[in-house]
């Protein structure tokens, strides 16, 4: 088998129908209408971009909104996160951005619950240039939870 057919079949692998069904069925997609921040991000290597709607209540997640126009990995992560985001801490948040970066570039161990899902995504270490859309999602989550926490503490 030659080099490129070899890196054709990882890349295959990759795309598991496990993360092609998560790519599918991204939860809150619905943009929110009053959120306390919003956030969008963008992965300049592949385009990839990811809007979020936060709303935070009693240091809680209390809803959340997303539009995701990413590859079907940063469609997976957005996935994951859409469906444990509700009822976290902004430390939560923080702690499963790290996990999640740290997973991918140092072959940490799984973010920690409710966003141990993210574990379907390890395959993806190998491909640094798909990175940046995998942290999408909680890229931007993560930022309007430090953004809503400065507002209310100024």
């Amino acid at each position: 088998m030659s080099a490129n057919t070899t890196a054709e079949t990882d890349l295959i692998k990759l795309y598991s129908s496990r993360i092609l069904a998560l790519a599918a069925d991204i939860p809150r997609t619905e943009r929110l209408e009053h959120p306390d921040a919003t956030v969008k991000k963008r992965s300049p290597l592949c385009g990839s971009t990811v809007t979020v709607d936060l709303a935070l209540q009693d240091g809680r997640v209390s809803d959340f909104g997303q539009d995701v126009k990413a590859c079907a990995l940063g469609q997976a992560a957005a996935s994951v996160v859409g469906a444990a985001i509700i009822g976290c801490t902004p430390e939560q948040l923080a702690q499963a951005r790290d996990a999640l970066r740290a997973m991918l570039k140092e072959d940490g161990p799984t973010p920690p619950a409710p966003f141990d899902g993210l574990e379907v995504l390890r395959p993806a270490a190998a491909y640094k240039n798909r990175h940046a859309s995998i942290m999408l999602a909680l890229d931007a989550a993560t930022e309007a939870a430090e953004e809503i926490a400065a507002a209310r503490s100024a």
